[in-house]
């Protein structure tokens, strides 16, 4: 749809407003003056998605503490929950992150898609969206445009605490869209992609789907396709959830800084989180060198979705891997 031009006669109103001041690194994030667009029906569907999203897998948290309280956990569940948080953790990280998000690694077809698919199951959001939002987040880390910032709300006491739930939590109920176009061309110029993220609806019921299926089968009764539903799909959700919403708010305020980052940029090393994030919450390095395959580059910081870039490396399903060198990572240090 072509846009109206404006007839050369015709004066355009000029602005009187000063352009906003630079970003100082302490002040509250800028704010939009218009008034408020009434909610339409889009808006209150898109914050009903989130909430489910977000709120029932909580809420089967505390339904599965209570069932573990009358001790109704079986082994299977167990093991399917690791099995699917390990599966589905993999692919956020080595798929939608380091692979599709900042081309650590260029891999083979038939694995591009299955990590796709991978990170799809995690109910974090379709691929193309997710990796626009990330990118996003590079492009304005800490700064006004970055969709979750724990500093949007200023550097006082409260402005933190605010800003930090809003980073882990709130952020998601603001239905500010990313533009693709701007930030995943990429990924929208991409078939397979795009089949990807238009089946996520789809793997979000089979992520929860598979557990059922295969507690029943395992344990032979349907009480165990609905214990297989609760641990290894709705609790394994939230716990990956909050794993990677940890990376976006904590890892933004608490750890060291051991590598120099970009001015306003405040991403740390978190260990704590270092085994269930897979490595994502030696966060400082990566907003040190965003392309890097290793984040964890220290000796004793785990990394595990480094050693998976690694094992897929040597049975050459993925070429081109931008491991980070002595020479690299020593000039990023401060």
């Amino acid at each position: 749809m072509s846009i109206p031009t404006t007839p050369s006669t015709t004066k355009l109103p000029t602005s009187t407003e000063p352009p906003p001041p630079p970003y100082d690194g302490t002040s509250p994030f800028p704010t939009d003056k218009s008034p408020a667009p009434a909610r339409n029906n889009g808006q209150r569907i898109y914050v009903a998605v989130t909430a489910t999203i977000v709120v029932l897998p909580f809420a089967a948290l505390g339904l599965a503490c209570w069932l573990l309280w009358g001790r109704l956990v079986h082994p299977v569940d167990l093991a399917l929950a690791a099995a699917l948080y390990t599966i589905t953790g993999l692919g956020v990280t080595v798929g939608f992150h380091r692979g599709l998000t900042h081309g650590s690694y260029r891999a083979d077809r038939p694995l591009r898609i299955a990590l796709a698919v991978a990170g799809s199951m995690s109910f974090q959001g379709d691929v193309i969206g997710w990796v626009a939002t990330h990118r996003r987040h590079h492009a304005h880390t800490d700064r006004p445009g970055d969709p979750h910032s724990p500093y949007r709300y200023g550097t006082h006491l409260r402005g933190q605490l605010h800003g930090l739930l809003d980073a882990h939590l709130g952020w998601l109920f603001r239905n500010e869209p990313t533009s693709a176009e701007r930030y995943a061309p990429d990924l929208l110029a991409d078939p397979d992609i795009r089949a990807v993220s238009r089946a996520f609806p789809l793997l979000c019921l089979f992520t929860l789907a598979l557990p059922f299926g295969l507690g029943w089968a395992i344990g032979g009764n349907w009480l165990y396709g609905v214990t297989g539903l609760l641990w290894a799909g709705l609790v394994r959700i939230a716990l990956l959830h909050h794993v990677t919403w940890s990376v976006n708010s904590l890892c933004h305020m608490i750890g060291n800084r051991p590598f120099r980052t970009r001015r306003h940029d405040r991403a740390t090393n978190l260990w704590p989180l270092a085994l269930l994030s897979f490595g994502e919450s030696w966060h400082n390095l990566h907003h040190a060198d965003p392309t890097s395959a290793r984040h964890g580059v220290d000796r004793g910081q785990i990394d595990p979705s480094a050693a998976v870039i690694r094992l897929f490396e040597r049975a050459d399903w993925v070429h081109d891997v931008r491991w980070p060198t002595p020479d690299r990572v020593a000039a990023r240090r401060t």
